[in-house]
């Protein structure tokens, strides 16, 4: 069996970043959070916990000078919700992606110039619900041509449109087509992190020259369900799993060319072990 590895496969610099942050805290005396998981990946979360990294979820959560360090997750948060940390007097350590918060900077810029804001991506992703919250007018979030298609606003309006940085470059123009034949006046911004789209594409290269595809990432991680979707369009053979130990390794065994990839939550580690666990 030939077992090819992408080499864009695994942490993205974003995500390395937080992760490395959180780590770097917890060598500290005080007592560290994360709002909502730092990445998504179960094994990085798991392996946090058992350090003493207790993950909130809520503002409420919250106590007025509550001990400790809380750190803002990579996918990043609304407005509101920092706010209301910072002013609970927590001591607030911002990881979230530099590339996502260029376009909280963004969409806080626009929608003060009077811009209504449309974002592409999914509505239940922690990413988009952090973007939507820094805008301070309509937001319309676009996912399919369906979604698309319904949006309706007066001739002329103005709309910037960005991205959720994990989201499918060819899928995000056509959105960006439809919306606009709709005459707005557009400001339509590419926001997909540069690692997104090379990851994108090499794992379409490499799904497309293999009999079987594995494509190693957290349940729900947003960017490894994208990269399934793009293997699997390629290779019929494409296989989602989380660890070495949801492998099938007997059906593996049928094939003669396998190829890897990982969602930029995986860490190197677990890549390792789905290669290792491909040759025995």
């Amino acid at each position: 069996m030939e077992i090819r590895t992408a080499k864009s496969a695994g942490f993205c610099f974003g995500v390395e970043r937080a992760v490395n942050r959180v780590y770097e805290e917890i060598k500290g005396e005080n007592a560290v959070y994360t709002y909502g998981p730092i990445i998504h990946n179960e094994e990085v979360v798991r392996d946090l916990k058992e350090h003493g990294v207790n993950v909130i979820q809520n503002v409420d959560d919250f106590t007025e000078g509550m001990p400790g360090t809380v750190i803002i997750r990579s996918h990043g948060i609304g407005k509101s919700v920092q706010d209301a940390m910072e002013s609970k007097g927590c001591n607030v350590v911002d990881a979230t992606c530099p590339y996502v918060k260029k376009i909280h900077r963004v969409v806080s810029k626009e929608s003060q110039a009077g811009r209504v804001i449309i974002i592409i991506g999914s509505s239940r992703h922690p990413e988009v619900q952090g973007i939507k919250g820094w805008s301070e007018n309509d937001v319309y979030i676009i996912e399919t041509k369906e979604d698309a298609e319904k949006v309706s606003l007066p001739e002329g309006t103005k709309v910037c449109i960005v991205s959720q940085t994990t989201f499918n470059y060819k899928k995000f123009e056509e959105l960006v087509e439809i919306i606009s034949k709709k005459r707005y006046d557009i400001l339509a911004l590419n926001t997909i992190c540069n690692a997104t789209e090379i990851r994108q594409n090499e794992s379409r290269e490499l799904a497309r020259n293999s009999d079987a595809m594995i494509v190693i990432g957290g349940e729900h991680s947003s960017n490894t369900q994208k990269l399934y979707e793009i293997c699997k369009n390629e290779c019929k053979n494409t296989y989602y799993i989380q660890t070495a130990e949801d492998l099938n390794l007997a059906e593996l065994k049928s094939f003669e060319r396998v190829g890897i990839t990982a969602g930029a939550s995986t860490p190197n580690k677990i890549i390792k072990e789905v290669q290792k666990a491909c040759q025995k």
